[in-house]
C-alpha cells in the first residue's frame, strides 16, 4: 500500500488542496484547519449549511494566509489583536479575531455578515477522551487530527451508486470524486474494500498513527465540490451498505502517536 495523496484545508469546511508532503503535528497536518469562519455573533459557520463557502480556496504561503475566491482578488490574512470565544462541537476555544479585510471579503463571499477567526494555540481542544488518551488535542477539524480513506472502499462505493441507479432506472452517474469526504489522507493498494474498517495501527512512511474510530459522514458529502450542488449521493447509498448506530460511514480517523513528514508515495503499513 502507499500514500496517493495528501490534503490539507487550512480554513474549516473550505476547499482543501493536495500536498506532495506535509508535517505531522499532534493535533493533525501542519497549518490544517487552524482557521474558521464566525457569524456576526461568533457562532461557526459550516458548508454544511452554508456551500458558498467550498467556493473559497484557502493556501498557506508561508505562515501567511491567502483567500482565493471568485468574487474578489486574493486576500492575504494577517491576524488582529481582537479574541473571542467560539463553541466548535461542544468545545469553548478562545480564537483570535482575523481583521475588517478579511470579514468584508468572506461577507461578499457567502452574502451574510462572517468573520474569520484564526486558532493561535493548537493545544487547546482535547479529542474526545473515549477514543484518545491524555494530552491527545486536535485543531479545529470536527474530532480528530486526520482522517484517512482508501481509493479502493471509493471505487466499491462508486460500484453501490451505479447499481443503486439502474435498480431506480436513473442515469449512471460519474464516478465521485474523493474531495467530497474530505480526507487528510488517500491510500492506494488496499485489496479490500473497507478493511481500514479493521486497522487498530497504521505506519506511514515513518509516523505512526492510531485509528481512533470510523468516521460518520455528515450531509457535507452530498454538495458537488465544483458545483456546490446539493445530492442525494453518496448518502443515498451508503445508508444501504455502510449504515449502523443511525448514521453512514466512510473512512477513519487517525490520532499522530509521534511528529514526523509525510509524502506522496510513502509505503502504508498495518501494524
Amino acid at each position: 500500500m502507499r500514500l496517493a495523496s495528501i490534503h490539507r484545508y487550512p480554513v474549516k469546511s473550505t476547499t482543501g488542496h493536495a500536498l506532495a508532503r506535509a508535517e505531522v503535528e499532534p493535533w493533525g497536518l501542519a497549518g490544517d484547519r487552524r482557521h474558521l469562519v464566525v457569524d456576526e455573533h461568533g457562532a461557526m459557520l459550516t458548508a454544511r449549511k452554508h456551500p458558498r463557502l467550498l467556493a473559497c480556496v484557502p493556501e498557506l504561503d508561508g505562515d501567511t494566509l491567502v483567500l482565493t475566491g471568485p468574487h474578489a482578488p486574493p486576500l492575504r490574512v494577517v491576524p488582529t489583536a481582537g479574541r473571542s470565544t467560539v463553541e466548535v462541537w461542544r468545545n469553548q476555544v478562545e480564537l483570535t479575531d482575523c481583521g475588517d479585510e478579511a470579514a468584508a471579503w468572506l461577507s461578499a463571499l457567502l452574502d451574510r455578515p462572517a468573520r474569520l477567526a484564526w486558532l493561535d494555540d493548537p493545544t487547546l481542544r482535547p479529542v474526545n477522551p473515549d477514543y484518545a488518551r491524555d494530552g491527545d488535542r486536535v485543531s479545529l477539524a470536527d474530532a480528530f487530527p486526520l482522517l484517512l480513506t482508501t481509493t479502493a472502499s471509493l471505487h466499491r462505493l462508486d460500484d453501490w451508486i451505479a447499481e443503486t441507479a439502474a435498480e431506480r432506472g436513473e442515469e449512471p452517474p460519474a464516478p465521485l470524486d474523493m474531495r467530497r469526504f474530505r480526507p487528510n489522507v488517500v491510500v492506494d493498494g488496499v485489496e479490500t474494500p473497507f478493511d481500514e474498517d479493521s486497522w487498530k495501527r497504521v505506519r506511514i512512511g515513518e509516523v505512526d498513527f492510531r485509528v481512533a474510530k470510523g468516521c460518520d459522514r455528515c450531509v457535507l458529502p452530498t454538495i458537488d465540490p465544483v458545483t456546490l450542488a446539493p445530492g442525494k449521493e453518496p448518502t443515498r447509498t451508503l445508508a444501504r451498505h455502510r449504515r449502523w448506530d443511525g448514521k453512514v460511514w466512510f473512512g477513519v480517523n487517525l490520532i499522530p502517536d509521534a511528529r514526523g513528514v509525510i509524502a506522496q508515495g510513502d509505503p502504508v503499513t498495518v501494524l
